[in-house]
């Protein structure tokens, strides 16, 4: 299964927003993968079981704590686009979030999200048409939030 949105980020017919920077975003992309606890409801915490530099890329090995069980993943980012690999177990299916920075011209900038999961290998297979536009839907609330914690970031490094 797959899904993907936009969240644009910078609207100049939208003044009342400051602006971030695509150094910014990236910035609030790298504090999630290290620290993902102020970005994800519901997450206890977040152990780095390993950390691994390859030509332009880092990858990250975690452990993510949500108190009844625990998901293994692997965050790589590249200066381009961050992927997660969440290892499937019985309570978690195996799936990837991508996320991408884009800039259609110099005063807009926009985040893709690609969510790909493997229905074959979980319950996911049974899930309807209402249950799957709840997922949606709570995906994108999550990534709205995520760019409003990007913000604040960028907010406070511009405060001190």
């Amino acid at each position: 299964m797959k899904f993907e949105h936009l969240i644009q980020i910078n609207d100049p017919l939208f003044p009342l927003l400051p602006p971030l920077t695509r150094e910014e975003i990236w910035n609030g992309l790298i504090q999630r993968a290290h620290d993902p606890v102020p970005f994800i409801l519901g997450l206890n915490g977040c152990t780095i079981t390993e950390k691994s530099h390859a030509e332009n890329q880092v990858v990250l090995s975690r452990i993510l704590d949500y108190g009844t069980f625990q998901v293994h993943d692997r965050v790589t980012f590249d200066g381009q686009r961050v992927v997660t690999d969440v290892q499937g177990s019985s309570t978690w299916p195996t799936s990837r979030l991508t996320i991408t920075i884009e800039e259609p011209n110099q005063y807009e900038l926009f985040m893709r999200f690609i969510y790909e999961w493997d229905e074959a290998k979980s319950s996911e297979s049974e899930l309807d048409e209402t249950t799957r536009a709840i997922r949606e839907q709570a995906y994108i609330s999550s990534d709205i939030d995520t760019v409003q914690k990007i913000r604040e970031i960028a907010a406070l490094k511009k405060c001190h």
